[in-house]
C-alpha cells in the first residue's frame, strides 16, 4: 500500500480525534467558559450539523480542482478550526472553531476515498479505502479516553492544541507523500504516462471524474447511487439508533457500573477497526455479497443484543460484534457510490451526509422508544428494524445490478 494513503489516515484520525473528543471534555468547557452544559453540547451537535452543510458544500465549490489541493486546503481549515479552539477567548469563538473544524470533515473523507483508491490497483480500492478510514476508527476507540485524559492533566485547550499538531502533520504527510495525480482518469490502455503510477491491464480503469457541478449533479440520475446513498443511511440509523443510548443499555439492563461503560466503548471502537479492514478487503472480493451480510450480520447482532442485554458476558461479545457488522460495509459503500457516480466527488460526499443523516434518524428514534416506556433494550430493537431495512435495500440495489439499465451502469472496475 502507498505511503500516501498513511497520510490520508492521519487526516482522518485527527479529524476523528476531533470530532469524538469533546465529548469528554463537556464538563471542562462548560465550567470554563460559565455556560450551561445544554449550551455547551451544541459543541457536539453544531459539528455534526456543519459536517452535513460542509461535506456538500465545499465539494461543489471545488469541483473543478486538482484533488490533492482540495485535501491540503481542507486539513489546512481543519488546523484553522480546531487553532481557533484551543485559543478561544469565549464561547462563541469556541463554537466558531468547532464549526470551522467540521466544515472540512465530510469533504476531507469523501473526496480522499477517490484519491485513496486512485493510489492503488482496481481490484485493491475498497481496500485503500478502509486504510483511510482506518485513522477515523482508531479515532473513534482513542478520542473519548484521549480528550479525558489530556485535559484531566493538562486542560481542555491542551487537547485541541494536539490535534492541532496532528493536523500540521497530517498536512506536511499528504503535501510529500500523495501525488499530484492522484484522483485523476486511469487510461484503459495498459500503459500509463505518470511515472510511479499503479500500471492498469485494459479494461481496469476508473472512470473520468467529472469536474464541473453541472456534470457531476448528473451522477445522481442513477438509481444506484440514490439505493446505495439510503443503504448507507439506514446502515448508520440502524447502528446509531442503538449506539447512541448504548451507556443506558449497560448500566440500566446489563448491571454494569457506570466507569466501566468507558472500556465497553473501546470495545465497540476496536469492533469498528477490524470491521472496517476487514470489510474493506471483501468488498474487493465480491462487494454487493459483503455489503447484504455485513448489514444483515448487524441486523441480527442488534436483535440478539436486544434479547441477551440481560447478560453481561453476551452484551461485551455482542457490542463488538455490532461494531465489526456496523462498519464493515463503510469501504463498500463509498466505492459502490462514487462507482455508479462515474467518479463525482460530490456522490462520495453525499454518502458522508447520508451517514449523518443516518445518526440523526436513528438517535431520534430510538430516544422516541425510550420516551415512550419501551425501556433501555428498545433503541436496540429500532436499530435492528433500521438495519433490516438497510439490508432490503442493498438487496434490491444488488439485483438491479445484475440486469443494470443504461442509467445505472457502473464502469468497469
Amino acid at each position: 500500500m502507498p505511503s500516501g494513503l498513511v497520510a490520508l489516515a492521519l487526516g482522518g484520525f485527527g479529524i476523528g480525534l476531533t470530532e469524538f473528543l469533546i465529548a469528554g471534555l463537556l464538563p471542562q468547557v462548560a465550567s470554563g467558559f460559565a455556560v450551561s452544559e445544554a449550551a455547551a453540547g451544541w459543541l457536539i451537535s453544531g459539528y455534526a450539523l456543519s459536517v452535513a452543510v460542509g461535506a456538500i458544500a465545499l465539494t461543489a465549490a471545488t469541483a473543478r480542482l486538482p484533488r490533492k489541493q482540495v485535501l491540503l486546503g481542507l486539513v489546512a481549515l481543519f488546523v484553522v478550526g480546531n487553532l481557533l479552539s484551543a485559543i478561544a477567548p469565549n464561547y462563541p469563538v469556541m463554537l466558531l472553531g468547532r464549526i470551522v473544524a467540521a466544515l472540512c470533515h465530510g469533504s476531507f473523507f469523501g473526496i480522499g476515498s477517490l484519491v485513496a483508491r486512485s493510489l492503488v490497483a482496481p481490484e485493491k480500492k475498497s481496500q485503500a479505502v478502509a486504510i483511510m478510514f482506518a485513522g477515523l476508527t482508531v479515532a473513534n476507540v482513542l478520542g473519548v479516553p484521549f480528550g479525558a485524559l489530556v485535559g484531566e492533566r493538562w486542560g481542555w485547550r491542551a487537547a485541541f492544541w494536539a490535534v492541532t499538531a496532528i493536523g500540521v502533520l497530517a498536512l506536511a504527510g499528504i503535501a510529500a507523500l500523495v501525488p499530484a495525480w492522484a484522483g485523476r482518469v486511469r487510461p484503459a490502455t495498459g500503459t500509463d504516462p505518470v511515472p510511479g503510477r499503479p500500471a492498469t491491464g485494459p479494461g481496469e480503469s476508473d472512470p473520468a471524474p467529472p469536474s464541473g457541478l453541472r456534470a457531476q449533479l448528473r451522477a445522481f440520475r442513477s438509481w444506484q447511487v440514490w439505493l446505495t446513498l439510503t443503504a448507507t443511511a439506514l446502515s448508520y440509523g440502524g447502528m446509531f439508533g442503538a449506539f447512541s443510548y448504548i451507556a443506558y443499555t449497560f448500566t440500566e439492563v446489563s448491571g454494569f457500573a457506570p466507569a466501566d461503560v468507558a472500556w465497553l466503548l473501546m470495545v465497540y471502537g476496536v469492533g469498528l477497526v477490524v470491521g472496517n479492514l476487514v470489510g474493506g478487503r471483501a468488498a474487493d472480493r465480491d462487494r454487493d455479497r459483503a455489503l447484504v451480510l455485513a448489514l444483515s450480520g448487524l441486523t441480527l447482532a442488534l436483535a440478539l443484543f436486544g434479547l441477551l442485554a440481560g447478560s453481561a458476558t453476551a452484551s461485551v461479545v455482542l457490542v463488538f460484534v455490532m461494531g465489526v457488522t456496523g462498519f464493515a460495509s463503510v469501504p463498500g459503500m463509498i466505492t459502490r457510490v462514487t462507482d455508479y457516480a462515474h467518479g463525482a466527488a460530490l456522490a462520495a460526499s453525499a454518502n458522508v451526509s447520508a451517514s449523518n443523516v443516518g445518526n440523526a434518524l436513528g438517535a431520534w428514534l430510538g430516544g422516541l422508544a425510550i420516551t415512550a416506556g419501551l425501556g433501555y433494550t428498545s433503541p436496540l430493537y429500532v436499530g435492528a428494524g433500521i438495519a433490516l431495512l438497510s439490508t432490503v435495500v442493498m438487496v434490491i440495489a444488488a439485483r438491479r445490478a445484475r440486469t443494470p439499465r443504461v442509467a445505472d451502469r457502473a464502469p468497469t472496475s
